[in-house]
């Protein structure tokens, strides 16, 4: 983490642990004005003559959709097709930013960096020149508006102001990114903090579920194709743009196979909290290698937690899918974007 943003953060009253890990101890788990820190976040800095047609060979979204108006969800992908990370893509003048969780930064820049070859491209981790910060609920639009007028008018749009972008996200509640040099970041944290009050990444991961937006941590890299994942209900897929890892088997599903598991959100009454990577387990399961698999999942409430899961879609309309072989039982709740209208069966 940056020091200049880390030294802010402490002087808010914020604790920050041996990991870089940030939390706010008198924050409400939830509130209905958050401002919160993104330092779970990590960026990778792509510039170069050859920077836009380099990722356009190694993403799944297409790279000319992305403008600096616009960001734009994506994924990176094995050979097999399952996706080694998902992450935001983002243009401030010259550069394309990847956004995508601190952990995971190294694994896809080392990765990237195997396929630069003779293209004119520069790959750096950005993680500590820039810093993040949220900011979600009802009052998000009214404070912003004093510096940013106009705001992005739709989900993954962006404005510039300066050294600062700010983005709309996605999903129910109305919540912005803003990014920018850790300076300019805590004057704006200064202004937007009253009534805004401070708030952990844990709740910024919540609203991320509650919005139908999928995340790829260890437990779960290389383990779901794109689809699976709701990537293509999402913006986060394209099946005009080319070659990239893993497209041969992204499009054969699509053209020419059907799902047999895809994304639903649930929340679970648990005394122990579900992890990334938990199986699922359903007697209607059809395959030997369980019903499904926990994507992300974050406390809603005392025992009570919201989840995202990729689940077998006869087990899922069944409505009898637990955590774990004999524990709690799922209850599925609506996602803010709907799945197609086609049936989904057989082979992946």
């Amino acid at each position: 983490m940056n020091s200049e943003w880390q030294a802010f953060l402490i002087s808010q009253s914020a604790q920050i642990d041996h990991r870089g890990r940030v939390r706010f101890p008198a924050s409400p788990p939830s509130a209905p004005c958050a401002l919160m820190d993104l330092s779970h976040l990590g960026l990778i800095s792509v510039r170069g003559k050859d920077a836009g047609s380099f990722l356009q060979g190694q993403l799944t979204n297409d790279m000319r959709e992305l403008s600096l108006e616009h960001s734009h969800l994506s994924s990176y992908c094995s050979p097999k097709g399952r996706m080694l990370a998902f992450f935001r893509l983002l243009r401030r003048d010259e550069e394309y930013l990847i956004q995508l969780p601190r952990a995971k930064v190294q694994l896809v820049l080392e990765r990237l960096r195997l396929f630069v070859l003779r293209a004119r491209v520069t790959l750096e981790d950005a993680s500590d020149r820039l810093a993040g910060l949220g900011i979600a609920g009802q009052c998000a639009e009214a404070l912003l508006r004093t510096d940013f007028d106009p705001l992005p008018a739709l989900a993954n749009n962006a404005v510039h102001r300066g050294p600062l972008t700010l983005v709309r996200m996605p999903g129910p509640t109305p919540r912005f990114e803003l990014l920018g040099p850790p300076p300019e970041l805590a004057e704006e944290w200064m202004r937007l903090a009253p009534p805004a009050v401070p708030g952990n990444a844990d709740f910024w991961s919540l609203l991320e579920i509650r919005a139908g937006i999928p995340s790829v941590h260890a437990e779960t890299t290389d383990a779901f194709v794109p689809q699976m994942a709701n990537l293509h209900l999402i913006d986060g897929l394209s099946f005009t743009k080319g070659c990239y890892a893993g497209q041969e088997v992204v499009a054969r599903i699509q053209y020419l196979g059907r799902l047999k598991r895809r994304m639903y959100l649930a929340e679970v009454e648990s005394p122990a909290p579900p992890s990334p990577g938990d199986e699922l387990y359903s007697p209607r399961s059809e395959s030997g290698q369980g019903t499904g698999r926990i994507v992300d999942a974050q406390p809603a409430g005392e025992n009570r937690y919201e989840l995202l899961a990729v689940v077998e879609v006869e087990a899922a309309e069944g409505g009898d899918v637990r955590l774990g072989e004999n524990g709690p039982l799922l209850r599925w709740l609506p996602l803010p974007y709907p799945f197609p209208d086609e049936p989904i069966g057989a082979t992946h």
